[in-house]
């Protein structure tokens, strides 16, 4: 943020200025991943809301001191809420059930979800695609008895119980399980890029070798 409160305030602050250094500071880079419709519509009407509430103050303070104090703690508040709603200050390397893979205690088989998650890629859909994907590849190390049946598993431990039995496996399910995590629970977009790192996890998870299996 930059040093605006340390700067002299103005005399007046009219609602087009106010406007204009609230757009100014939400146009930086880090806010681009939340530049969808509907978050762009809700920060329009914040912001159209900061401009009116500012006409406001500025008339009941002479100096505009109490106008650019409000100000910058709107910026900041609206900065808060989109970084949010881009998944930045989201949690994303968490465990427990709430991160769980699957979000039924009888998941359907790898081919299944495989199936589905071609269908959402063929749409467009690849959030939902990168979630379906990545389940069939976790059921598909169940099915081979690479993973054992655990209700609740996330992604991280499905890595981390995977690399243990087969350490082939590590390479590519880390990358495939951070794309899963961001996009079903950190609110990140699915994209292209993303859905093809974890079909090549899901492939590498089918033709793995169950020979390598160490021993427990």
């Amino acid at each position: 943020m930059r040093a605006l409160v340390f700067l002299e305030p103005p005399v007046d602050i009219s609602r087009e200025d106010a406007a204009r250094e609230a757009a100014k500071e939400l146009a930086k880079p880090a806010y681009g991943q939340a530049g969808d419709n509907v978050v762009s519509r809700v920060i329009d009407k914040i912001l159209e809301w900061i401009g009116d509430l500012l006409s406001n103050l500025t008339g009941q303070s002479p100096d505009g001191k109490t106008g650019l104090t409000m100000l910058v703690g709107l910026i900041l508040l609206v900065v808060v809420i989109v970084l949010w709603r881009a998944g930045v200050l989201r949690t994303t390397r968490g465990s427990g059930k709430d991160q769980a893979v699957f979000d039924s205690d009888r998941p359907r088989n790898a081919s299944q979800y495989r199936s589905q998650a071609e269908a959402e890629a063929a749409s467009g859909d690849y959030t939902a695609a990168v979630r379906s994907r990545f389940r069939a590849c976790v059921a598909e190390l169940t099915e081979r008895t690479v993973l054992d049946e655990r209700p609740g598993r996330t992604a991280y431990e499905a890595v981390a119980d995977a690399g243990r039995v087969v350490p082939a496996l590590r390479e590519p399910l880390q990358p495939a399980a951070l794309m899963f995590t961001e996009v079903v629970y950190g609110n990140r977009p699915g994209t292209a890029e993303r859905y093809a790192r974890v079909v090549a996890a899901d492939e590498a998870a089918r033709h793995v070798s169950t020979r390598q299996m160490v021993q427990e």
